[in-house]
C-alpha cells in the first residue's frame, strides 16, 4: 500500500457541467466514468467540487452519492465573478499541497487556461498533475502543462449522443459560456434512495471477466508496466468497494484469476513476490480473433449491401450475429478502440466522414 498513489480531486464544476450541456448534445455530466478512471491510477482521498450550487440542484445528489465535498461559491446579484471559483480552487489546492504531503497526485478538472500556473506550481512541488476537460472547451495551453490529460468524452462509460460534434480545444474555459444552467422551476419530489452501487455490481461470469479485463487494460495504459495481482484487486475494489471473489464462488482472488486464465481471458506469470503473479493478456486469443473476424465479416456484408456502414449502430449489428459480443471482454475501453485495433491489424479501413458526422468502415483494401 505504501507505493499507492494518493489522489486529490478538484472539480471546476460549472466549467464541466456547462461544457457537457453545450458541447455534448445536452448530456449531463456524470462523475462515475471519471472516478472509475482514477481508481485505476490510485486511491482518491479528497473529492471537492466548486460552483454556485443554486444553479445545479439536480447535480447535488449525484455528487453527494460519490462522496464529493460541495464548496459553495455564491454569485453576487448583478456582478460578474468569473474568477471566484478559480481562485478558491487554486488556493485550496496549494494549501493542501503544503499541509498534506502524503497526497502524491492532484486531479484538476477544468478546461480553463487560468489553471495553467497552478498546474505548473504543483509539478514544481513534485506533485503529479492529471487534467480533465472537454475537448471543445479545453484551452490548448492546459494539456501540455499536465503530466497526463484525460478528455472526458473519451473516458470509458461516457456515451456521447450520436451526431454530437467534438471540438478541437477551441476555448479558454469559462469564457466560452459564462452563464450557468437555468435553475429548476420547481423542485422535483424526492426519489426513493436506492443502493445504486450494489445494483451495478456484476453478477454473471461474463460480467466478472469484463470487470477484470477492463480494469487490467486501464492499469496497463496508465502504468505502462507489469500489473501484479494485488494491484489489480486494489483497483477493482476502488471501483466497487463491495467486490468479493467469494460472491462468485472463489475462495481467493488467485483462484479467480486462475479460472480466467484457464478460459484464456488473461495470462499469469511469475511476479516479483511469491503468491503475487503478474497479470496480462494472452498474446494470441482464439475468442479475440473470432471477434475481429466477426467485425470484418459484418463490415464486408454491410458494405456490399448498403455501402460503407457508419460506426454508430455497428455494434448492434455484431450483437445481432453474436448476442454476447462485448469488446470489453478483451480489454478494450470502447467499441471505437476495438475498431481502431482492427484497422491496425489490417482487417478494415476506417475514416471520418463529415457528411455522416461519424466514422465509416470499409473492408481492408
Amino acid at each position: 500500500m505504501a507505493d499507492e498513489e494518493r489522489i486529490a480531486l478538484f472539480l471546476d464544476y460549472e466549467n464541466l457541467a456547462i461544457g457537457a450541456r453545450d458541447d455534448l448534445g445536452g448530456m449531463e455530466f456524470d462523475l462515475r466514468p471519471l472516478t472509475d478512471a482514477l481508481a485505476e491510477r490510485g486511491r482518491v482521498v479528497v473529492r471537492r467540487a466548486y460552483a454556485d450550487w443554486s444553479y445545479f440542484e439536480s447535480d447535488r445528489r449525484n455528487l453527494t452519492l460519490h462522496h464529493v465535498e460541495l464548496i459553495e461559491i455564491p454569485q453576487r446579484l448583478g456582478a460578474v465573478r468569473k474568477n471566484a471559483a478559480d481562485i478558491k480552487m487554486a488556493v485550496d489546492a496549494m494549501e493542501m499541497c503544503f499541509q498534506r504531503d502524503y497526497i502524491t497526485t492532484f486531479v484538476i478538472c477544468t478546461g480553463d487556461s487560468d489553471f495553467t500556473p497552478l498546474v505548473g506550481k504543483l509539478r514544481e512541488l513534485n506533485r503529479r498533475v492529471i487534467g480533465v476537460g472537454l475537448e471543445a472547451s479545453t484551452s490548448r495551453m492546459l494539456p501540455p502543462a499536465c503530466d497526463e490529460f484525460l478528455f472526458y468524452e473519451r473516458l470509458e462509460g461516457v456515451n456521447v449522443p450520436t451526431g454530437t460534434k467534438k471540438g478541437r480545444g477551441r476555448g479558454g474555459g469559462r469564457g466560452r459560456s459564462a452563464k450557468p444552467a437555468e435553475p429548476a422551476k420547481a423542485p422535483a419530489p424526492p426519489e426513493p434512495i436506492v443502493d445504486e452501487e450494489v445494483q451495478e455490481k456484476p453478477d454473471q461470469p461474463a460480467d466478472l471477466a469484463r470487470l477484470v479485463t477492463q480494469t487490467l487494460s486501464g492499469l496497463q495504459r496508465s502504468s505502462g508496466g507489469a500489473v501484479l495481482a494485488s494491484t489489480l484487486k486494489r483497483a477493482i475494489l476502488r471501483k466497487d468497494p463491495t467486490f468479493s471473489e467469494a460472491d462468485y464462488g472463489f475462495r481467493a482472488f488467485g483462484e479467480l484469476l486462475r479460472n480466467l486464465e484457464s478460459r484464456k481471458v488473461i495470462e499469469l506469470s511469475t511476479g516479483s513476490a511469491k503468491g503475487d503473479p503478474e497479470v496480462g493478456f494472452p498474446e494470441e486469443s482464439t475468442s479475440e480473433e473470432d471477434a475481429f473476424e466477426l467485425l470484418r465479416t459484418v463490415v464486408g456484408e454491410l458494405s456490399e449491401r448498403d455501402g460503407p456502414p457508419p460506426l454508430s449502430g455497428l455494434k448492434d449489428q455484431l450483437r445481432n450475429r453474436q448476442p454476447e459480443f462485448s469488446e470489453k471482454e478483451f480489454g478494450f475501453g470502447g467499441f471505437l478502440q476495438f475498431c481502431k485495433a482492427a484497422r491496425a491489424r489490417g482487417l478494415i479501413d476506417m475514416e471520418w466522414d463529415d457528411g455522416a458526422d461519424d466514422y465509416v468502415l470499409r473492408p481492408a483494401s
